[in-house]
């Protein structure tokens, strides 16, 4: 079933949506980017004369409750986007009554989700290599079944919007369905977006294509990397992955973050770079650090010959260069990971010389997918989110559809 092909009027629907967003110390929300995103699902659900219960998660509570990371903080936020006044649900493992209540063109919000464990059906308080291990897993599953079947009976519709969490085998994700009939359950208007979104940088491919890939670890990025250079023209390494490939070629990178156990991994990379004819461009010189702060000292040197005590921040102006020369030109782009320490205001530069190249050549008519949390901060600190193709609300969900997984959260709704 498609969204737009159901009537919503009289339904009660329920909706997976990411209301994870960033808050802080007091509890206010710095960025509303997902819960604009999530705004045409819920619109259409109350347009029609239908009433929606969202449930989302926050944040990492592993199955207790913590007041920081509730919910009800973002209630105004998501009140005064809708256009009506929601209702708050303190725990949603027993809302009957709120969801009893609801009338059409009402809307109700469940609190943190993840404040059960059951939710992301994990054993508590057991370890992995404990023998009853196994049992408890098994114990779990059943609970997990349970818990998305009590969601499930607030509601008659069950509507999967969050792309964030497609990738996780959760109770609201990929648990919940299955207490659906196939008519009553349909992905988002924003997973619509998304899953098309990737599909085009996968399968509707116009060359060149070039991926940008950043962020400080090559081993959470090698199953993408790998994925990636069977497919693309240029692909652009930057961030804190720069020091481990300049190791790992003999360079000296003072005290820059460095994965020293992954070396030989780097090597394998360029390697199959060479035998897969693909550019790939790595940074030749920095911007270096005497400390990690924003009023650090700092000077420009080579990714390859930093001194001691100092350690690389961001791009230098070569570099920065030799990114956008690589972009200019795509038809193709995606971009996933900054170039530096994007959060000091000094240390943007080679993540702003990569946003403005992709803004330059989407205007020249490149399709350009910007994915995961801080590249999105990036596009809009630097103002340019209306100058790309598409901004993927998922970090970790968007690199697991691209390296070729198949998102449980997808799945379960096709199945």
């Amino acid at each position: 079933m498609k969204i737009n092909d159901f009537n919503f009027a009289g339904h009660k629907a329920i909706v997976r949506v990411d209301f994870n967003v960033p808050l802080d110390e007091n509890g206010h929300v710095t960025d509303e980017t997902r819960i604009k995103g999530a705004l045409p699902t819920l619109k259409k659900i109350l347009n029609d004369g239908g009433s929606v219960i969202m449930m989302s998660h926050m944040g990492k509570p592993k199955g207790k409750v913590n007041a920081k990371l509730s919910l009800s903080q973002i209630v105004p936020n998501v009140s005064r986007n809708l256009g009506v006044e929601v209702k708050f649900a303190p725990d949603c493992a027993n809302a009957d009554k709120e969801a009893a209540a609801l009338k059409p063109g009402e809307a109700l919000l469940l609190e943190n989700l993840r404040f059960y464990p059951e939710e992301e059906g994990k054993p508590v308080g057991i370890d992995k290599d404990d023998p009853k291990y196994g049992e408890a897993k098994e114990e779990m599953k059943k609970r997990q079944v349970e818990f998305a079947k009590k969601l499930a009976s607030y509601a008659d519709v069950y509507v999967m919007d969050a792309f964030g969490t497609a990738h996780r085998k959760h109770a609201s994700t990929a648990v919940i369905d299955q207490f659906f009939d196939k008519d009553h359950r349909m992905l988002g208007l924003l997973m619509e977006k998304e899953v098309k979104a990737v599909d085009n940088v996968l399968n509707n491919i116009k060359r060149p294509f070039t991926a940008i890939m950043g962020g400080s670890k090559v081993s959470t990025k090698i199953g993408i990397i790998e994925n990636l250079l069977t497919k693309v023209d240029n692909l652009i390494l930057c961030g804190g992955m720069t020091y481990t490939f300049a190791k790992a070629k003999g360079g000296k990178i003072g005290k820059s973050i460095c994965e020293n156990d992954k070396l030989d991994i780097a090597l394998d990379v360029i390697k199959k770079a060479k035998e897969n004819n693909v550019n790939l461009v790595l940074g030749t010189d920095s911007v270096i650090a005497d400390d990690f702060s924003n009023d650090a000292n700092t000077k420009v040197a080579p990714s390859n010959d930093i001194p001691d005590g100092w350690e690389g921040m961001d791009a230098g102006p070569a570099t920065r260069k030799l990114f956008a020369d690589a972009i200019k030109g795509s038809k193709t782009i995606l971009w996933n990971g900054p170039a530096g320490v994007f959060e000091f205001d000094n240390f943007t530069g080679g993540s702003r010389a990569i946003a403005e190249a992709i803004a330059e050549a989407t205007k020249e008519g490149a399709f350009s997918l910007i994915g995961g949390g801080d590249s999105v901060a990036c596009i809009n600190k630097f103002g340019l989110a209306d100058q790309v193709s598409y901004i993927s609300t998922g970090g970790g969900a968007l690199l697991e559809a691209i390296e070729g997984k198949t998102l449980p959260g997808v799945a379960a709704i096709e199945a």
